[in-house]
């Protein structure tokens, strides 16, 4: 038997790393980061976040408090060039500060994006002012994400929502019906929609519903994928997934 020991050779420059937080019952957002990636060089990780129902503030501020440990387990005591946190009311309720501190706790040199935080820079990347605005969630915590946009000052030309209770039905919306309902909505006074939600199925009807609606939509996973590849240079040549790709 001939036995070598051979020296490895390693990669130089490895593909820009993003991590991804997803609540443990969300349908989408995975599904949503690899169909925007798909043919880049990037590498995609994933850690799952415990979820408490019914969705109140309450139980989103619950949940953020594991942010750093579900942090530290995507590819321990590796670099991640962007860790993006995958609940835009988990956001609002728990604050951007508190978030990226809990992250930067685990991954000190990351770059932190989240729904609500990427929204409002799309927005304002859009010179978008009024919005009508769509949530699935039940009507206090809709009113908090409408606040939310208020306090930002931004103009809700119209607001719309399901009542859903839990976060996992959230995911079983039917795309189709939710393509009927948003198009029906009022939109004459607005600059763009903004649908809220990470779980919600509305990145593969975006491009559709904007040619439908004749105005710009945007939503929770679209804009967070944006702004996460903004962050690592990746952000172009991103066609089907609405106007806001066709901005930079």
């Amino acid at each position: 038997m001939n036995l070598r020991k051979i020296k490895p050779q390693y990669l130089k420059k490895p593909n820009p790393r993003i991590g991804l937080i997803a609540l443990a019952s969300d349908f989408m957002i995975e599904k949503d980061f690899v169909n925007v990636i798909n043919g880049k060089k990037i590498d995609f990780f994933v850690n799952r976040i415990k979820c408490y129902n019914p969705l109140t503030s309450k139980n989103l501020i619950k949940m953020s408090k594991e942010v750093t440990n579900v942090t530290k387990e995507i590819l321990p005591n590796q670099k991640i060039d962007c860790i993006a946190y995958g609940c835009t009311s988990g956001t609002i309720a728990a604050g951007f500060k508190s978030i990226e501190k809990k992250i930067k706790k685990a991954k000190p040199n990351t770059k932190v994006v989240t729904p609500s935080t990427a929204a409002i820079k799309a927005l304002k990347k859009m010179n978008i002012k009024k919005i009508s605005l769509f949530t699935p969630y039940p009507k206090k915590l809709n009113d908090e994400v409408f606040d939310f946009f208020v306090n930002e000052n931004f103009i809700i030309t119209s607001n719309s929502y399901f009542n859903i209770k839990s976060d996992i039905d959230i995911g079983k919306v039917d795309p189709n019906y939710l393509f009927k309902v948003l198009r029906k909505m009022d939109h004459k006074n607005s600059d763009a929609l903004f649908v809220s939600c990470t779980a919600l199925p509305i990145l593969s009807i975006l491009d559709k519903l904007e040619k439908k609606i004749k105005k710009i939509v945007l939503s929770s996973n679209q804009t967070l994928i944006w702004d996460a590849l903004e962050k690592i240079g990746e952000n172009n040549s991103i066609k089907g997934f609405g106007k806001l790709f066709n901005s930079n």
